[in-house]
């Protein structure tokens, strides 16, 4: 599969952040999670993809949707504010 720049870059987004899963990059992109690691070893640097390594098996990560209990049904997270215009909503 041939990305685009865009979409190398939201791919790297989501990997980076704790709260999506890798299940979520599959649905959207069709990248299982060890394409999605082969990725992130070829587009960042040594030391940045060690440390994304290591946040993932450290136990912080909820990267998979079996430690969370809970299922895909959107992708952001629930806390994060609405955006309408250029004013940011309250809750």
């Amino acid at each position: 599969m041939i990305l685009t720049e865009q979409q190398t870059d939201r791919i790297i987004e989501m990997a980076w952040e704790d709260r999506t899963p890798f299940e979520a990059i599959f649905y959207q992109f069709e990248l299982a999670e060890k394409e999605v690691i082969v990725l992130m070893r070829k587009e960042l640097k040594r030391s940045s993809f060690n440390l994304w390594r290591k946040r993932l098996n450290s136990g912080v990560s909820q990267k998979h949707l079996y430690k969370r209990n809970s299922e895909i049904d959107r992708f952001k997270c629930a806390r994060q504010r609405m955006i309408s215009g250029n004013r940011i909503s309250k809750r």
